[in-house]
């Protein structure tokens, strides 16, 4: 049994184009029939530069991986046609050390959609169809707005994140750096307990959606009022580094207290200075975070029962046949934060 399906491809630098496939779909898991997916900044670096990080566009592929959609065809009595549900974009292999102790986000043979990482690539899920393993398939119920469900897969990342730090209940809590990503780690460390959250970032915009999104109070990261928290050794017990950029690690060091925690979100590159001594003299523990296990499943429990509302986030949406349109407006800093596409 086969299908067309129209999808979302990039062939390299600036380079995209809707290309038609034929899916068969015979003696498949499930077939899903995609109805919206969300832009990540994935998506738009494949598209500006023809790679993310050191994975180039060698062929055709696929974008996208916040995606859901509703089941065609499935092979599983939990799935019958017609579920709503959010995929998982993860698909570990199951065997290796770290999935056998459940910690599937750091397989060392992760395939995950939309990715350049291995040739041939791993297509993603901007697709009118998509072929996927029963285990991504997470249910939802069809009352719940596809516009909030497509941020399932960004608030795991958040939630991950969140939980990397322990239990942050009554806890003073920064968070650096508030694009969608920053503004899901304030929303989900308010969930979880934060006494008082503070967000710092450049742009206007990104703060006043912080304070939607559950922020107590927002500051300009270049304003002098963000000193005032590093007296005696630092305020916060938590702090989020979710920009990437050296001054915003360095400020982290700063302001959260000694003995606290500073978890780095933000992917940047090497930090050629960076103050190890007040690492060291504050006795401040640095984690990293990536990705998401579990907290996939509490994402989308979260949205469905309105823990979180995401929508102070979403800037725009676009039909999928104008997704160069959609790509170049989310590229745009100064004005998207999150562009979803409808299928």
């Amino acid at each position: 049994m086969k299908i067309n399906s129209p999808a979302c491809v990039v062939t390299g630098e600036k380079a995209v184009t809707l290309k038609h496939y034929e899916i068969d779909y015979s003696g498949v898991d499930c077939l899903v029939k995609i109805i919206r997916g969300g832009i990540c900044g994935s998506d738009f670096h494949y598209y500006q530069h023809g790679r993310v990080g050191n994975y180039a566009i060698t062929a055709p592929m696929i974008l996208g991986h916040e995606v859901i959609g509703i089941i065609e065809k499935s092979d599983r009595a939990e799935l019958p046609p017609e579920t709503h549900v959010a995929i998982n974009p993860s698909k570990p292999c199951g065997t290796c050390k770290y999935c056998r102790a459940k910690e599937e986000n750091q397989c060392i043979n992760m395939h995950f959609f939309g990715s350049a990482m291995y040739t041939p690539h791993i297509d993603g899920g901007f697709s009118q169809y998509k072929i996927v393993s029963g285990d991504q398939c997470i249910p939802y119920s069809a009352t719940v707005d596809g516009q909030i469900m497509v941020f399932a897969e960004p608030l795991a990342v958040a939630i991950h994140a969140v939980k990397q730090a322990g239990d942050i209940t009554g806890k003073k809590v920064f968070v650096s750096g508030v694009g969608p990503i920053g503004c899901l780690v304030a929303a989900a460390a308010k969930v979880l307990g934060a006494a008082e959250i503070v967000t710092a970032d450049l742009s206007e915009r990104c703060l006043q959606i912080s304070l939607a999104m559950g922020a107590d109070k927002a500051i300009a990261a270049n304003s002098t009022m963000l000193d005032e928290y590093a007296n005696e050794k630092g305020y916060f017990d938590i702090s989020f580094e979710a920009s990437g950029h050296p001054s915003s690690v360095n400020r982290c060091l700063q302001i959260t207290r000694a003995k606290g925690n500073i978890v780095q979100v933000g992917m940047g590159g090497p930090i050629n200075e960076f103050p190890m001594m007040t690492l060291i003299a504050k006795e401040i523990s640095l984690i990293g975070t990536f990705r998401f296990t579990e907290e996939f499943r509490t994402a989308v429990s979260w949205l469905e029962n309105k823990k979180i509302n995401p929508l102070p986030l979403l800037s725009s949406e676009y039909n999928y046949s104008d997704f160069e349109q959609a790509l170049i407006f989310a590229g745009d800093k100064s004005r998207a934060s999150k562009v979803q596409l409808v299928f």
